[in-house]
């Protein structure tokens, strides 16, 4: 870590320059039995990606509001990067019908239906 970081998104190319093969999450999902481990190669990896589908797929703009309706997965904490990259506000289980976007597992599709975007 520099002492310039700022942001996750500092502190994460932080980390990507130092060591990037270093382990940087571990999930645990005790219902099932999984386990996934990511580098911060790969963390990044998928932010930058998830990213991109914001700013691109989903045109998504600085300022616009995201209802992140995700359950606690190492998913979730690549959306929240993502979208502090991106310069969108992520509301973490936060009303759909407020935002500007919405993502959503099946768990909660009928509530994200709510968004107008």
């Amino acid at each position: 870590m520099n002492s310039s970081d700022r942001t996750a998104a500092d502190l994460l190319r932080s980390a990507l320059a130092a060591d990037p093969a270093r382990p940087l999450v571990t999930f645990y999902d005790d219902a099932t039995g999984e386990r996934v481990e990511l580098s911060v190669a790969t963390f990044a990896n998928w932010v930058a990606k998830t990213a991109n589908l914001i700013q691109s797929d989903l045109a998504a703009e600085p300022g616009d509001r995201l209802a992140l309706l995700l359950p606690a997965h190492w998913q979730s904490a690549v959306w929240l990067l993502a979208c502090s990259s991106a310069g969108v506000v992520a509301d973490v289980q936060g009303d759909p019908a407020a935002a500007d976007l919405v993502v959503s597992g099946p768990d909660t599709l009928e509530r994200a239906r709510a968004c107008r975007g």
